[in-house]
C-alpha cells in the first residue's frame, strides 16, 4: 500500500451547487421536447453534420509520447514500463492507453456546445455486462476514470475509431471496419431518437437487459454472447477467492504473481501497526460516501489482506488494489477494488467539474450514466505522510462482470458490426440520461448524414493511430522510453 495515514475527507456539493442545477433543471423543464429539438436542427446551420467528418492534425500538434510521459509523473514509477510494453502491442493497444492523446485531438474538431456526462474514453473494450442488484445482467459502459461533463460528440468519435482500429487489427477488411464503426453511430443516433420521446423517469428506469437482447441477435453472435453472460454469471466473490486466494494460519491471503500482483510492505508499518489496521483505516473515508444501508452491510465484514494490482493498459502506473474482507464464515467474502483517481482526461479541454476530488468525480459521473451501478460504489481521499493527497474510488472487483474480447485476425465482421450497433445504444442510453437528448436528437436527424461523417473521421483516425504507435514503437527503440512486457 502507499505510505498512508488515515485522514479521510469527503466532499459533497455544495448548497449553491445544488441550487443552482435545480434552477438549470427547471429552466430546461419549462421548454418542450419539439422546441429543444428544434433548437437542435437549428445548430446544423452552425456546425454542419457533415463537419465532423474532419481530422487534420494540426502543425503544432503535441508530440503524443510527451503526453503519454506527462501522465506518469505521479504513477508507480516501477509500473511505467508496464503500461509502455502494453501499448506497444498494436496499434488498438495504443488507442486503449491514449485517451489523453485522443482528448487532446477531439478538443479541436467541432462541436454543437451540448454538454452531457461524457465518459472520456468511451472505446469498444469499455463496454460490458455486469450484475443489477436483483442479480440480472445489463450491458453498458464499464469504465468511467475519465468521466467529466463534456461534448457528447467526442465519445461518439472515440467510439468510432475504435471500431476501425481493431477491425483492422482483427483482419477485418477496412469496408466492413468502417461499416462497424458507422453502425455504432447509426445506433447511437436511433436510439437516442426514442430516448428523447421517453419521460425523465423512464429514461431514468431504461437498461439494456442481456436476456431481452439475446434474441435480437444472429445466431453466431448470440451464442457467443450466452457464452460471455454464463461466464459473467459465476464471476462472484466467491469464484474470486477459489481462483485468487489460498489458506494460510487459518485465513485466505490473495496469491501474489509479481509484478502484476505483488504485497507491498511499505512504509505504513513501520510505527508498528499491522497492514490490516492500515487498510481498515484506510478505508474509513470511502465508508463515509455510502448510503447508511450499505454502510451497515460493509461493518460485517473485516480486512484480512490486500495487495496492489496492474490493470488496464491506459491505467497501469496509477494506484489500485484488491482488498479482501471477510464476514462471519470463511465463505462469507467480500472483494473490492480501490482505485486511484487521476484528473480526468478532458479536464483541460471543458470547464472545471463540479466536485471537490476525483474519487467523487468517478463516482458521482459513474451513477449519473450507469443504469445500475454496484452497490459498494463509493469514494474518499486520504492524505500520505509525506502530504501527497490520494484520491480513490472503490468497487466490487468483479461482481458478475463480463465483456468481448478480440483476438487478432479472428474477428467476425458480422459480430462486429453487431456489437457496434449495441455499444452505440448502450452510449445512446448514458447520454440520454446526463443530457439533453431531444437537442442532441433533433440536431442529429433521421438521415445518416452524421453518421457517414464520423465513419469517415474514424478512418483518417484510425491512421493516426497507427502513427502514434509507430511514434511509440521508434520512442522504445531508441531508449525515449522503456517497455517492459508483463506476459
Amino acid at each position: 500500500m502507499a505510505d498512508t495515514t488515515a485522514t479521510a475527507v469527503v466532499s459533497g456539493e455544495s448548497s449553491l451547487e445544488v441550487v443552482r442545477a435545480r434552477s438549470a433543471a427547471a429552466r430546461k423543464a419549462a421548454v418542450t421536447a419539439a422546441e429543444r429539438r428544434a433548437k437542435g436542427r437549428e445548430l446544423r446551420d452552425v456546425v454542419p453534420r457533415a463537419s465532423h467528418a474532419d481530422w487534420t492534425p494540426s502543425g503544432d500538434r503535441t508530440d503524443p509520447v510527451a503526453l503519454l510521459e506527462a501522465q506518469n509523473v505521479d504513477r508507480v514509477a516501477d509500473l511505467v514500463p508496464i503500461r509502455y510494453g502494453r501499448m506497444v502491442a498494436s496499434p488498438f493497444a495504443f488507442l486503449r492507453g491514449s485517451a489523453a492523446v485522443m482528448s487532446a485531438d477531439l478538443a479541436g474538431t467541432p462541436t454543437t456546445g451540448v454538454s452531457v456526462q461524457a465518459c472520456g474514453d468511451a472505446h469498444l473494450m469499455n463496454f460490458g455486462v455486469f450484475g443489477t442488484q436483483e442479480r440480472n445482467l445489463v450491458f453498458g459502459m464499464n469504465d468511467f476514470d475519465e468521466t467529466l461533463p463534456g461534448p457528447w460528440e467526442w465519445d461518439v468519435k472515440r467510439l468510432a475509431a475504435s471500431f476501425v482500429v481493431a477491425g483492422r487489427e482483427g483482419g477485418v477488411s477496412e469496408s466492413r471496419s468502417v461499416d462497424a464503426a458507422k453502425a455504432a453511430v447509426r445506433s447511437y443516433r436511433m436510439r437516442l431518437a426514442e430516448y428523447a420521446e421517453m419521460g425523465g423517469i423512464q429514461t431514468w428506469y431504461a437498461n439494456i437487459d442481456v436476456a431481452a437482447l439475446l434474441p435480437v441477435l444472429s445466431p453466431d453472435v448470440r451464442k457467443r454472447a450466452e457464452a460471455i453472460a454464463a461466464k459473467a454469471r459465476t464471476r462472484t466473490n466467491i469464484q474470486v477467492l477459489e481462483k485468487t486466494t489460498e489458506l494460510i494460519d487459518g485465513d485466505f491471503r490473495i496469491v501474489e504473481s509479481p509484478p502484476l500482483v505483488v504485497r507491498d510492505r511499505g512504509p505504513e508499518t513501520s510505527d508498528g501497526q499491522s497492514v490490516t489496521v492500515v487498510l481498515q483505516r484506510w478505508l474509513d473515508g470511502y465508508r463515509a460516501s455510502l448510503a447508511n444501508d450499505r454502510r451497515r452491510l460493509l461493518d460485517r465484514y473485516r480486512v484480512v489482506d490486500a495487495v496492489r494490482k496492474v490493470v488496464g493498459v491506459g491505467s497501469v502506473g496509477t494506484r489500485c488494489y484488491v482488498v479482501l474482507l471477510r464476514g462471519e464464515t470463511d465463505r462469507d467474502v467480500l472483494f473490492l477494488q480501490v482505485k486511484e483517481a487521476a484528473a480526468s482526461v478532458l479536464e483541460p479541454y471543458v470547464a472545471p467539474g463540479r466536485f471537490a476530488y476525483h474519487g467523487r468525480r468517478v463516482v458521482q459521473g459513474q451513477r449519473l450514466i450507469q443504469p445500475a451501478p454496484d452497490i459498494f460504489l463509493g469514494s474518499g481521499r486520504l492524505t500520505d505522510r509525506r502530504g501527497r493527497v490520494l484520491d480513490y474510488y472503490v468497487r466490487q472487483l468483479r461482481d458478475m462482470k463480463g465483456s468481448v474480447t478480440f483476438e487478432p485476425g479472428n474477428v467476425r465482421p458480422g459480430g462486429l458490426i453487431e456489437y457496434g450497433g449495441v455499444c452505440g445504444w448502450a452510449l445512446a442510453l448514458a447520454h440520454a440520461r446526463s443530457g439533453d437528448a431531444a437537442t442532441i436528437s433533433g440536431y442529429l436527424g433521421k438521415s445518416d448524414i452524421f453518421d457517414d461523417a464520423v465513419a469517415r473521421f474514424a478512418v483518417t483516425y484510425a491512421d493516426q493511430t497507427e502513427r502514434d504507435h509507430a511514434a511509440l514503437v521508434e520512442a522504445v527503440r531508441t531508449g525515449r522510453v522503456v517497455a517492459e512486457h508483463d506476459v
